[in-house]
């Protein structure tokens, strides 16, 4: 019988041809013990999953590289999202947040100089280099509503709490401020004022460009954390919309452009003033990928609160670093 392959018996494999060829097997349709056995994993049971997806995250993670949109569509996207400039934004989805990360640092040149503006006519007036310092840090908080210092307070507090990531985060949504972001706003505005004040002792241009130097950076922090392989700690919110959206080669770029900038603001001023405003770029985005890295270890990403913090102290960094000397 097992030389000759001629006779069809029930001794061959159930699931070589169609049920007619073995009537006999059984009353039934269903094969019996052995040949379900046998013939089981040559069909389903050897790829149970053929037919069913995987399991799907709780969200769709963002992709390695996200496409490219308009440039105009970016900077509407930048301006739209990190200001209240009115800016009508037409785009809001990952293409245009790739593009848009690019171009934040257009936006705090942009919050910069309006500062220094503001700070130039209460020097004009006479108002004195200390509140023409308190004009120019309150002028970006203006210009986006707060948010940054929100983010700042929020993410104090979170990482303050020492609490485990989930708990964390609950606390980084509430609307209340605790004892650690009232320290962390108190430091960071304390800071800034002084250091703005000592550029203006000096004269209205050092202030102004230390403003637009401080808006500079903390924007193009934003656009370091944005890049791929930093993930969102929450599936919704701006962290979600444009985290891994900046291709790294991308973020290497704008902040070369970034520091470089800095530097040739700083000419009139002289050498040492060159390498002072060169060397402010590289430290506040250093001090902001220091927090970014705390961040991602304990809370497991990015959300919009920490992008605040990012931007608050990364500005705080470069106006200190201008002052020395």
């Amino acid at each position: 019988m097992d030389t000759t392959p001629e006779p069809p018996q029930s001794q061959s494999p159930p699931s070589a041809r169609p049920p007619e060829a073995e009537p006999e097997a059984g009353p039934g349709p269903e094969p019996g013990p052995e040949s379900a056995e046998n013939s089981g994993p040559s069909e389903e049971s050897e790829h149970p999953d053929r037919s069913e997806h995987p399991p799907r995250p709780a969200y769709d993670p963002p992709p390695a590289h996200a496409p490219r949109a308009p440039w105009v569509d970016g900077i509407r996207f930048a301006f739209g999202t990190l200001t209240v400039l009115p800016v009508r934004g037409t785009r809001w989805d990952r293409e245009a947040a790739h593009a848009g990360m690019l171009c934040a640092p257009l936006a705090g040149l942009t919050v910069g100089l309006c500062a220094a503006a503001v700070g130039g006519v209460l020097l004009f007036l006479g108002g004195g280099a200390l509140l023409a310092a308190v004009a120019t840090t309150a002028i970006p908080a203006v210009l986006t509503r707060g948010l940054h210092l929100d983010g700042l307070a929020d993410t104090a507090d979170g990482l303050g709490s020492g609490k485990p990531a989930e708990d964390a985060l609950s606390i980084m949504k509430r609307s209340d401020i605790g004892p650690f972001g009232v320290m962390a706003l108190l430091f960071v505005l304390l800071g800034q004022v002084a250091a703005l004040a000592q550029l203006y002792g000096q004269s209205w241009a050092h202030g102004a460009v230390g403003a637009a130097v401080a808006g500079v950076a903390a924007r193009c922090a934003l656009t370091l954390a944005a890049r791929v392989g930093v993930p969102a700690a929450r599936p919704e919110g701006l962290g979600a919309a444009v985290a891994g959206t900046v291709p790294w080669r991308s973020a290497g770029v704008v902040g070369a452009v970034v520091v470089v900038g800095c530097a040739v603001a700083a000419t009139p001023f002289g050498p040492y003033a060159v390498v002072r405003h060169a060397f402010a770029a590289p430290a506040a985005l250093a001090a902001a990928e220091l927090l970014l890295h705390h961040c991602r270890r304990r809370l497991g990403g990015v959300t919009g609160d920490v992008f605040g913090a990012l931007a608050e102290t990364a500005a705080t960094v470069a106006l200190v670093v201008l002052t020395f000397g």
